[in-house]
Order: structure tokens, then sequence, then C-alpha cells
């Protein structure tokens, strides 16, 4: 009996819907996008963590995404995010927004 109830239980317990707190992006100015524009410098470059930051503070991106060869990717567009396409030797092959 007990096995039946803690079963019911964990059923119930998956179809509860689950609230991030703190791990959420946190929601940015209404109307803020991404330029990839002045970013065409960094091409050619090592792709690192210290070289995201400076990309998405200089494109005015929110979000910012690594694209490796043969990466599954979702298509849903964000005009808050930067797409960095690096090479398989990880250098920066495109800069994107979307």
């Amino acid at each position: 009996m007990r096995i039946v109830v803690v079963a019911g239980l964990l059923m119930a317990a998956a179809c509860t819907p689950v609230e991030f707190r703190g791990d959420a992006p946190a929601a940015g100015p209404v109307g803020a996008t991404c330029n990839a524009d002045s970013l065409g410098d960094l091409v050619g470059k090592r792709a690192s963590d210290a070289r995201a930051d400076v990309m998405q503070a200089r494109s005015g991106s929110r979000t910012l995404r690594w694209i490796a060869p043969n990466t599954a990717t979702t298509k849903d567009f964000r005009d808050d995010r930067l797409n960095v396409y690096v090479d398989s030797k990880g250098r920066i092959e495109r800069l994107a927004c979307g």
C-alpha cells in the first residue's frame, strides 16, 4: 500500500511546474537588441570566456551562445542573443545576432 501512495506522489510531483529562481536570465530593458556589426575584428581569434565578456559588452547582447561545428541549436530568434560560430580549433568564424 505504501508503494502505491509513494508512486502516486512521485507521479503528481512530476507534473508540477518548476519555478526557476536566480537561474533564469534577468529581463533586460524592453527593446534591448544585439548588434554584431562592431565585432568583425574578433573573427579568427581564439574563443575564450574573457572574449565572451568583451563580445557581450560591445554588442549589447544579454546572452551569448557558442556554436561549434555539428552543434544542434534551436531555431528560435532572439534579438538579444549573440551567436558565436567557432571552428574545430576554437577560433571564431563569424558572429551573428539572433
